[in-house]
């Protein structure tokens, strides 16, 4: 074991990072290198967040710290704000992003699907028709 191997950041720091990451890209009017710094940060954590949801070909990812990001998603309201700004992400975070989603969406425990559950309480067809709408019309 190396000790200059980086320490892999638990569900719960990805999803804060994430969150604060999210709010300078689309609550604040910023540029230049803080946005630059905003949306790198925003692909890692992305890509951090597929890693665990997705696993590598080498390691299947681990139902523990699925469970875990799945609960600090939902509690974070991420999800909504991503889909509310989904048309400002580039084009490789849309698809980490996606992939993501789909993992969430198809996760069942027993006969639940609690991914399922928590987007129809939040009537998330709604956020995606007028992000789609706010898209035509600009």
């Amino acid at each position: 074991m190396s000790i200059f191997k980086k320490a892999h950041k638990s569900p719960a720091d990805i999803v804060k990072s994430l969150k604060s990451v999210l709010h300078v890209l689309f609550e604040q009017q910023t540029s230049g290198r803080k946005m630059d710094k905003a949306f790198e940060d925003l692909m890692k954590n992305l890509a951090s967040m597929k890693l665990i949801m997705c696993g590598t070909d080498q390691h299947e990812p681990q139902s523990e710290l699925v469970a875990q990001l799945s609960q600090e998603l939902y509690k974070s309201e991420i999800i909504d704000i991503i889909l509310k700004n989904l048309s400002r992400i580039d084009f490789e975070g849309k698809k980490d992003f996606t992939q993501i989603f789909n993992t969430l969406a198809r996760r069942q425990i027993g006969s639940r699907q609690p991914t399922v559950e928590f987007l129809y309480k939040k009537n998330i067809l709604d956020i995606l028709v007028e992000d789609t709408m706010t898209q035509t019309l600009l």
